[in-house]
């Protein structure tokens, strides 16, 4: 009976030391474990908290562009059949801008314009207005050769395309035969040449190229996509752990299925295409189909009440707490209900009773 005693006597011990979330503690006004574990305090501040998902993407160069001969392009060799050779190629890699040369046949340059609408015709008086003729004239205008504006080739169009001939130390006819001008929507970085210097020139694929611009392409789980929209700001993780900042630009409309899941018989789910443009292209330096992570905002509150992460106490009975250190050294529990988690801070929203901004909680110590 006397060692039964004494056991339920240490059984009770043990129960008050368990129930007791502050036993052990040391003296007021030192906040620290006596088992030896270091804590410190943070203060419960109001803070702009943002919920963000991270996804895998890929970082590459934007657009997929081909460049052809056409039949009937010039020089007139090409239309008679004959050895017209190419002259000039660009290599992989090169950049090529408005009013530079992509290929030469005969020594006759391909001059690169800017324009959504192909060179379908030769540019030359009495031509009718057209699309075509109004991006001419655009693109000689920015090139600084004053041509006018609208669609219609006027005599002031035929002077511009002199005067761009003769930067070109080319025959001044005032007319650009067809073949002479491609139209790309923007500057184009050469990805592949097809043909070769020296070969015989035909009609046909020459090179294929891309924008310069580096865009971060994403599959996004069809189960967030109400979640972002065209115009949201995200932060992009580059190889090298650095974050550069860019913005959705484009979201797809149709979902894609993974082929085993067509079947049953996979596990990932259905995605939609989203494209991030970088806010500051140069961050990307020179990398080319690299891998990123992408870190999407999926909520966001303002003036919230939030303490860290850390400072969370999950009870026994379920939910959690934080424990307050008053400024008379005493410790106390204040339950708590968690909202927004900001990885980003190291934040989190919290709402209770007895939680006020300014108020001390235990965190583990850095």
């Amino acid at each position: 009976m006397l060692v039964g005693g004494l056991l339920l006597l240490a059984l009770a011990a043990l129960g008050v030391a368990i129930a007791d979330p502050f036993a052990g503690r040391a003296a007021p006004g030192h906040v620290g474990f006596d088992n030896g574990a270091p804590t410190s305090t943070r203060r419960v501040e109001r803070a702009s908290l943002a919920a963000q998902t991270q996804v895998s993407g890929r970082l590459d160069y934007a657009g997929s562009w081909t460049v052809s001969v056409l039949p009937g392009t010039e020089p007139a060799a090409l239309t008679r059949g004959a050895q017209a050779v190419y002259t000039m190629l660009p290599s992989t890699g090169r950049i090529v801008r408005r009013g530079q040369p992509l290929f030469a046949i005969d020594g006759e340059p391909t001059l690169l314009l800017y324009g959504s609408t192909p060179a379908w015709r030769s540019f030359q008086a009495g031509i009718s207005p057209g699309v075509d003729v109004a991006e001419l004239n655009a693109n000689l205008r920015a090139l600084g050769f004053g041509a006018p504006s609208g669609d219609a080739f006027t005599s002031a169009t035929s002077a511009a395309i002199s005067a761009l001939q003769q930067a070109h130390d080319l025959t001044q006819t005032g007319t650009l035969l067809l073949g002479a001008v491609v139209f790309e929507p923007g500057a184009l970085r050469v990805t592949t040449v097809t043909a070769t210097l020296g070969a015989p020139a035909q009609s046909g694929l020459v090179l294929t190229g891309t924008s310069i611009r580096q865009d971060v392409s994403v599959q996004l789980d069809v189960g967030q996509q109400s979640e972002v929209k065209v115009g949201d700001r995200v932060s992009v993780i580059l190889p090298d752990n650095r974050t550069a900042p860019g913005v959705v630009s484009a979201i797809g409309k149709v979902a894609t299925v993974p082929s085993g899941d067509q079947s049953g018989g996979g596990s990932s789910s259905p995605t939609i295409d989203v494209t991030v443009r970088l806010l500051h292209p140069s961050a990307a330096g020179n990398l080319d189909q690299a891998p990123v992570e992408v870190s999407i905002t999926e909520q966001r509150v303002s003036d919230a009440l939030a303490v860290p992460v850390n400072a969370l106490v999950a009870l026994a009975g379920g939910g959690y707490a934080v424990e307050e250190a008053e400024a008379n050294g005493a410790h106390r529990l204040v339950a708590v209900r968690p909202g927004i988690f900001d990885d980003a801070q190291g934040l989190v929203q919290v709402a209770g009773s007895g939680l006020a901004v300014g108020q001390r909680v235990v965190v583990p110590a850095s």
